[in-house]
């Protein structure tokens, strides 16, 4: 079994951390992980943990989320976020999506660069690069090798309203799987087969209909 821990940043109740227009980042990163495990369901032998409040209304500590991926047995960790940058409002200059790994080498620098690469490919945004994330809790506090990526920035009017969109948080969710399907080699699961019809040749059925029923 291949363990994958993902964390939505922060939390509905975490100060701060939104649009100066007031959308939440943990609602984005929260509709990136939900897609993401939904789509990480139709692969075998793939098991993922959540480590954020799913609610929002818990902000759980870095540390105890770094430590329920170690007692998963994490494989490998990812942590979903929108960037912010400026002196305070809407600051349109800053743009893009990065992605952060634990230092610029071994296997979370080399899964970093798939992510970057697929979530550019995929949404056209400015790539600004892979960066070293050793400052980060998520980073260098999981044993597991760890990316963080930032999504867009919510201080930037266009990423903003990118952000909100369900439609735009399954275009992340789509390459991040895509890039961790790739480098980990999952397989897909076999669908189940098509459910044989109930009719039966020669038989009939009786249908109602409103007040009347009829044979088909």
């Amino acid at each position: 079994m291949f363990n994958i821990t993902l964390s939505a940043g922060h939390a509905l109740v975490t100060p701060g951390k939104q649009t100066p227009d007031g959308y939440k980042e943990w609602s984005f990163n929260s509709g990136v992980v939900t897609k993401m495990m939904v789509l990480l369901a139709n692969y075998k032998d793939v098991a993922v943990l959540r480590l954020d409040d799913p609610s929002g209304k818990t902000d759980i500590p870095l540390a105890q989320r770094a430590d329920r991926s170690d007692s998963f047995g994490a494989h490998f960790h990812l942590d979903v976020h929108a960037n912010a940058a400026g002196p305070g409002g809407w600051y349109d200059a800053a743009s893009g999506i990065e992605t952060f790994t634990y230092k610029l080498s071994g296997e979370s620098y080399e899964i970093g660069k798939k992510l970057q690469a697929a979530l550019i490919g995929a949404t056209g945004l400015k790539n600004r690069g892979v960066k070293n994330g050793d400052g980060l809790y998520m980073i260098k506090g999981v044993k597991a090798p760890s990316c963080l990526v930032e999504c867009g920035f919510m201080t930037n009017r266009t990423e903003a309203a990118l952000l909100k969109s369900a439609d735009y948080q399954q275009k992340i969710a789509n390459p991040l799987v895509g890039a961790l399907v790739e480098h980990f080699k999952f397989v897909k699961r076999t669908p189940p087969p098509a459910p044989k019809p109930t009719h039966e040749t020669g038989k009939h059925y009786r249908v109602q209909v409103g007040a009347c029923s009829k044979l088909v």
